[in-house]
């Protein structure tokens, strides 16, 4: 809860792989908060009890929600989704404005990645943002796995990091409200 909002805050990317990886962490225990207590908060050294109990708390919240919103098995809570809306709408906004031709370009130039993984999404398609987060988090969950990926993959994903780091950039000046700061004078 520490690291999520620190993330939220630096690099609205970041933040959202690691909720993303939250979800599942949760869903590895069983939504079970004595399990994520045992297998996860007791883990962390040198926390006080204050804010060990500030963690269960919020492992806590995010288990009501996941199950209030019945993503127990999979998916993604409405917190996570509102990040997903919320950079759709920032990149919409970067893609009609002239002032930002570098940022067009680095989509454009991410553009046939997305293509071609919402192809391969078959029934499953989402928006291009969301394509590309489900992206890094796939290899993500590879890496972790210990997996090989090959060396396009690691292309593809550069790629969309790149693309992705830029929006992340573009969020955190529209966040404190400097991104768009001289159209409104």
């Amino acid at each position: 809860m520490i690291t999520a909002s620190a993330k939220k805050r630096e690099n609205i990317a970041e933040y959202l792989l690691y909720m993303w990886q939250i979800e599942d962490l949760i869903r590895a225990n069983d939504l079970d908060i004595d399990k994520i207590q045992t297998n996860i908060i007791d883990k962390y050294e040198g926390l006080t009890e204050s804010q060990r109990k500030e963690m269960r708390e919020w492992y806590e919240s995010l288990i009501d929600m996941m199950r209030r919103e019945d993503v127990i098995k999979s998916g993604h809570i409405q917190l996570n989704k509102n990040v997903i809306i919320a950079l759709d709408d920032l990149h919409r906004r970067l893609l009609n404005d002239s002032k930002f031709a570098s940022y067009s370009a680095q989509f454009y130039h991410t553009l046939p990645i997305i293509v071609e993984l919402r192809a391969k999404a078959g029934e499953n398609k989402v928006g291009e943002i969301e394509t590309c987060f489900n992206a890094l988090y796939g290899i993500l969950m590879l890496r972790l796995q210990g997996k090989e990926i090959s060396e396009e993959t690691k292309q593809a994903a550069a790629q969309i990091s790149k693309f992705l780091a830029l929006l992340s950039h573009y969020y955190k000046l529209d966040f404190n409200n400097a991104l768009f700061k001289d159209e409104e004078s």
